[in-house]
Formats: C-alpha cells, structure tokens, sequence
C-alpha cells in the first residue's frame, strides 16, 4: 500500500533534508525568510548523495548550473503540475542514476537507434534503482510510488489502447519487475498477460540474465541492449503491419514522449518531456533584425478608449474586491524582504557622537551635563526597484484577468511598502509579421532574414509614477487585442536596461510568461530555435551582469530552460495566494 501523496517516508533521499525542516522552520521565520520548498529540498538531497555542488531544481526539472541533467527514463520527467511526492521519487531516482552508473561506460555501450536507446535507458535506470542502500528503506518505496503513478497516467491517458503503446508498457513492467523484483502493476495485469507471454518467449534468457548481473554494469549492458534491440524491432514490425494506428495517438501528453532526453552538452537525441533551448545557433551572435521600422514603444492605457478603460478598471476592482486580497500584510512581507540598514534621522541628547549645536545652551546651565552629542539611527528602509515584463502572446489572453488583477495587488502593495515598482509588457503590433513580412516579400524573401515582425513594447506603468495615478492604465491589460505574438529576447533586454538605468539597492525583474518565445513569421524563414536561444541567450547574460536580479514566473509552462530561477504561478488559484508569491520569490 503506498502513503499518501505529501508524506515523507523515512529513509528516503528527500528525507535526509526534509527531515531538518521543522528544526530550521523557526530560524527561516526569524530571519524572515520563506521556508525551503520541494525542489530546494530535493535538490539538497541530490547533491548530499551526489557530491555534486551544483545541482538545482528549476520547473522540476535537475540542473547541474544552467546546464538540465538528462532523465532518460519518462518516469523522471515530472511535470511542473505534479506535486512533492511525484518529486522525491524523481530526486532519488537521479540521486541513484549519478551514484549507481558509470556515464562513461554507459555512453560507450548504448545504442545509437533513438527507440533502442530508449529502452536502454530505461533499464539502466532500473539497473541504478535496484542498487538503493539497505539503510534508504524509504528510497525504495518513493521510486516505487513514482513509476507506479507513471505507469497507471500511462495506460489512463490511452495508449496502451494502441498495439505499439501496449508492448511498450508490457516491456517496462516485465523489465522493472524482473531487475527490482516488484510486481507489475495490478491495474494492467491481465491487459498485459499476452504480450508478456510473447516477451517472455523472445527474451527469457536475457531477462533473467537482467536480475543476475544487476550489480555489473559491464555484464548488464549486453542483454539489456538484445532486450531493447527485440523490442525496438517488433515495434518497427508493428508500425511496418499498421497495427495500432487508430488508437488515440491524439491524446498522447508530452510527458509520456517516446524520444530520449537531449543533454544541452551532449546532444544525445531529441528532447523528451518539456522542451529545452538549445545553445548554439541564435545566440547574441547569431541574432539579428530583418527591420526595425516598424518596432514602436507605446505607453499600454493609449491604446485604450477612455470609455473602454474606465469599464475595465470597475472590472479589475470588482475581482480584486471579491478575492479581498491582504495587501498590507503583502506590504510589510515587501518591506522585511526588500529593506536594507541605512542612515536614519538624528537622535539627540546623546552623551558621544557629533556636537549638537542646539544642545550647547544647555552646558552653561549645567556644566557637567554631557548630553550634547547627536548620532544617526540605524534604518531599515527598501531600496529596491521590482520590474514586471508580462509576456502579452496570444496564449496569454486567457489569463489576462487574473494577472491584471496580481499585478494591481503587487504594485499597490509595493507603494505601501516603499518600493518602486513598474509594469512593462510585449506583444507585436501585427500577427504573420505585419509590414515587416511584407518588406521582405519585396525584397525577394532573403534568406534568414532574422525576427521579422513590428515588435511592440509597452510602458503600463512607469517606476516614476505612483500607484494612484497609475491604477487606471493598468486596467489596460484586459484589453484582447493587445495579445498577439511574442519576441521574448529583445522585450527581456528592454526591460533590464531600464531597470539598469534607475538608482536602487535591489533591482528585481519578474518575467510573466507561460513559455518559449513565439514568432510564426519569424519562426517559418530562419533556422530553428532561432528566438529560443536569443532568449537563454540574453537571460545569461543578465544574470552574469548582476546588475538586475531576474526571476521567471511560469503560468502553466516551463521557463527553467531559460532562466536559473522560476517559480510556477497558477493562474487557476485564489488571487490572495498566488498574490503570497512575490515575497517568496524576492529573498536575496
């Protein structure tokens, strides 16, 4: 019987930090800081069994620096939706992975078919799984609980409806069954009867051969090759027959992809999972424009009717009245987490410090009475200046309400805590790339004419202007129109290099994105990942400047390809608790 989700079970990996949480919960509160989440944990975890000093978690995802760690097996491939427990049995899988196996050796003997390296992949991570440590009791359970979850999505989303999904499937659970000597999975037990039976036939020798040799990695590799070999050709046979191909392939999810994991170093195959950006072609270097003619910056409320934008604030102020949202307790969270000591006002009557001139009256009444200095007091004022790029795609729109309202807390709560703050967004003026497209049609459609399309960026709030004076242009954002494409890299430069312009302590910039850039114009005539690396591009270069802190805020995607750190802001949830993210999201 598995524990329920969110329970930690003793002598998991995650366990030996997670352990130390309700120790450290009183100092973290002390120092006003948030409590570690999930992925600090399990990353702490990862890197005390690892030895490796720069592993993080980022979208639920492992990363060693900016570089993702391959999970070659689809169970280590969380989304960002799944919750702790889905995590822990990822973090102890890869802990395993990094400990248990030779990468050396293992690179030398794998496949070069990407089906067959699947496969091989797979069974080498079942390999490292079945070394758990006798004293990890509950490593053991965690990687259990996991594949067990990822198996039973597996067949519930549909496709072991197909003839290929099924032996697939079958072929996981006899080979996990076979190296960890667990049972398979009860809920497709009987599905997978016959196809086991065929498996068996074709591969017995090598599977038990699995079990025996478990503890070598040289003397496991060749049979687990011969099963992936068998495997990889009876699914070749299958799609050759067409068998399965009325299945509901539609129904597919990108967490169950059938493609191995690309290493950002290695270039081992094509990406499983959730995308990654790839370095190389479209970095600053590489990236250029096709014409900035069209390119306009434009402050968001002139783009509005004035009629239109009054009827969009008694909108924004009427969800933000019904979700009553604590925005003074958001504004003393601000002002602990943003404030730095500085100089205060005077304290006089002081018996050192400077002379106080007002106070030397008093030595002829009282020659003795030393009281005449003054000293500066020590303050904690914020000195910050938080920036809030809002990715205005066309795939945003439908969240457009729920983030004009956070944006509105956030601002709000800022100006009563001291701290500037200021709202930009980006958007094109055009879809299909607009004028810009229709210059390079005249132009003779030049080859990798780079971003082609009228970049559109906009000023909804400005640092300078205070809340008041502002709460109506922000109501822009509710406008549809304005949701069109989006060219990340460029809008991500911008709004760094205005915040780098400004005096402040702390310079925080939150980009609000569900994603990658997206440019179909651009996309369909220059090579690919052409905006994709433009960003990771410019994101490294930020963060390496230092100058501005940069954090990602990932509405239903996945930025950690992109950005060291991101949080996940569902725009599903309560206004009031997604509104607790920002000072989470800006401890130092």
């Amino acid at each position: 019987m598995s524990e329920p989700a969110g329970k930690d079970t003793p002598g998991s990996a995650a366990e030996h930090t997670s352990r130390h949480a309700a120790q450290d919960a009183s100092r973290y509160a002390a120092a006003g800081t948030a409590e570690p989440s999930a992925e600090e944990l399990c990353a702490a975890a990862v890197r005390a069994l690892s030895g490796t000093p720069g592993l993080t978690f980022r979208g639920h995802r492992l990363h060693d620096g900016r570089t993702p760690v391959p999970a070659h097996a689809p169970h280590l491939r969380p989304s960002p939706a799944d919750g702790p427990a889905a995590l822990r049995g990822v973090a102890d899988g890869l802990a395993l992975r990094l400990i248990r196996s030779d990468a050396a050796l293992h690179t030398r003997l794998r496949p070069v078919d990407p089906v067959e390296r699947l496969l091989f992949e797979t069974l080498e991570q079942y390999r490292a799984e079945s070394l758990v440590p006798d004293r990890f009791p509950g490593m053991a359970h965690n990687l259990r609980r996991r594949h067990t979850e990822w198996a039973r999505a597996f067949h519930r989303s549909g496709l072991t409806a197909t003839a290929r999904g099924l032996l697939l499937h079958t072929t996981l659970e006899v080979c996990r069954s076979r190296v960890l000597g667990v049972p398979v999975l009860a809920e497709t037990e009987d599905l997978i009867e016959a196809t086991r039976a065929a498996l068996g036939a074709r591969l017995g020798p090598h599977l038990a051969a699995l079990r025996r040799h478990r503890a070598d990695q040289a003397a496991y590799a060749p049979h687990a090759r011969e099963v992936a070999r068998t495997v990889a050709a009876m699914l070749s046979e299958d799609e050759a027959g067409g068998k399965g191909r009325n299945g509901p392939r539609g129904r597919e999810e990108p967490r169950f992809s059938l493609l191995l994991e690309e290493s950002a170093q290695d270039g081992e195959g094509a990406a499983g999972g959730f995308g990654t950006a790839p370095d190389g072609a479209g970095g600053d270097a590489d990236y250029r424009v096709f014409t900035t003619a069209y390119d306009r910056e434009r402050a968001a409320h002139a783009l509005v009717r004035p009629a239109l934008l009054a009827d969009f604030r008694a909108r924004l102020d009427q969800r933000i009245e019904e979700a009553r949202p604590h925005t003074a307790r958001l504004a003393r969270q601000l002002r602990e987490r943003l404030a730095r000591p500085g100089p205060g006002d005077w304290a006089g009557g002081q018996e050192e410090g400077l002379v106080d001139g007002r106070a030397l009256a008093r030595l002829v009444v009282s020659p003795g009475d030393r009281r005449v200095f003054r000293t500066r007091r020590a303050e904690h004022r914020p000195a910050a200046l938080v920036t809030f790029l809002l990715d205005c795609s066309g795939s945003m729109k439908q969240h457009r309400e729920q983030l004009a309202a956070l944006l509105d807390v956030w601002t709000r709560a800022a100006d009563l805590a001291g701290v500037r703050s200021e709202v930009l967004g980006f958007t094109t003026a055009a879809w299909h790339g607009g004028r810009a497209h229709r210059d390079w049609l005249r132009a003779g459609r030049p080859a990798c004419p780079g971003r082609l399309n009228e970049r559109l960026h906009l000023v909804v709030r400005d640092a300078e202007v205070p809340y008041r004076r502002a709460r109506t242009a922000l109501a822009a954002l509710l406008k549809p129109d304005l949701y069109r494409e989006g060219v990340d890299g460029e809008a991500l430069e911008w709004a760094a290099g205005r915040a780098a312009r400004r005096p402040a302590g702390r310079r925080l910039l939150f980009l609000v994105s569900d994603g990658g850039p997206m440019d179909g114009a651009t996309v369909q005539v220059n090579p690919p990942h052409l905006l994709d690396s433009h960003l990771a591009s410019v994101a490294a270069r930020i963060e390496a400047e230092g100058a501005v802190e940069l954090h990602g805020l990932t509405v239903g995607g996945d930025l950690s390809p992109y950005l060291s750190r991101t949080s996940l802001l569902d725009p599903a949830a309560p206004l009031a608790r997604s509104a607790r993210l920002l000072p989470a999201a800006c401890r130092p």
